[in-house]
């Protein structure tokens, strides 16, 4: 079972490593920062979450589940209202927040639980979720002027 697991982390690390740009973009799925999100977020459930004391568990535990869970949401959301002015960038800066949110739970894993925890693998998940953060922040940016570029009033 351990092995299993050493797997599947090693194949999601991976993965993220190897994220590729799709062009052109078609679907929320396509979108590099979805994808990174995604897998962000399952290693932070399977291999971080579970190995906090249970006295974390109506705290840090939830809410690292919750943030990190609702950043590839809002993006897939965000994405269905791209033809919105203002309607993707919202859900861009709601997914950025989360994004804060997590890096902060997950330093904070490092800096409580140090015992507890993956040390190394926290540092790396913190740094993924510092670039997150970036390429939200750059999509909303890249979105906003394309669509003000191709809209009839400008």
């Amino acid at each position: 079972m351990l092995d299993d697991m050493e797997g599947e982390l090693l194949k999601l690390k991976q993965e993220i490593e190897t994220i590729k740009r799709v062009s052109p973009i078609s679907t929320y799925k396509d979108l590099e920062v979805y994808q990174l999100s995604y897998r962000a977020m399952l290693i932070t459930i399977k291999f971080v979450i579970c190995n906090l004391p249970n006295f974390e568990k109506f705290d840090l535990v939830d809410q690292l589940r919750r943030s990190s869970k609702a950043v590839p949401r809002l993006i897939s959301e965000g994405y269905a209202k791209k033809h919105q002015p203002r309607g993707f960038g919202r859900y861009l800066d709601d997914a950025a927040a989360e994004i804060n949110e997590t890096e902060v739970g997950l330093q904070q894993c490092i800096d409580l639980y140090s015992e507890n925890i993956d040390i190394e693998l926290v540092r790396w998940l913190v740094d993924i979720y510092s670039r997150l953060g970036k390429q939200v922040f750059s999509l909303k940016n890249s979105w906003v002027y394309v669509y003000k570029s191709s809209s009839p009033t400008s």
